[in-house]
């Protein structure tokens, strides 16, 4: 049986789509890009302002069911430009200060609404 999760501190789905599914103790994050929850807007600045706010979007799925950045098992980072590299890295390094989760990081042709990055996650439930 799977268990959608929702939360209004974080962007509402503009698709069909669901923030998180959790199904068998693990946790399916949807990618999240820099909208302002409050607003819906994009946030602006450079690439460490807009991977911040897709951190805090995380954040706020992680937190609807009980979660942390420590549950995290997996991320996929998708960026508009690899040279953004290292500044995204300095600001994720932040979130992930200790036993950070697997990673891969690419660079994609284009992202929704034209962001510079967009991040999911999965995540273990019982940790």
């Amino acid at each position: 049986m799977r268990q959608i999760i929702a939360t209004e501190k974080a962007p509402k789905a503009i698709g069909p789509y669901s923030q998180a599914v959790i199904h068998n103790g693990i946790a399916y994050l949807s990618g999240q890009i820099p909208l302002d929850p409050a607003t819906g807007q994009l946030v602006e600045g450079d690439i460490a302002v807009q991977t911040e706010r897709v951190l805090e979007n995380i954040k706020a799925v992680l937190e609807a069911w009980g979660a942390s950045f420590e549950s995290v098992l997996k991320t996929t980072v998708f960026l508009k430009d690899m040279a953004d590299f290292p500044k995204m890295n300095e600001v994720y390094a932040r979130y992930f200060s200790t036993n950070p989760p697997a990673r891969s990081t690419v660079q994609a042709a284009r992202l929704p609404r034209d962001v510079s990055v967009e991040i999911d996650a999965i995540a273990s439930v019982g940790s």
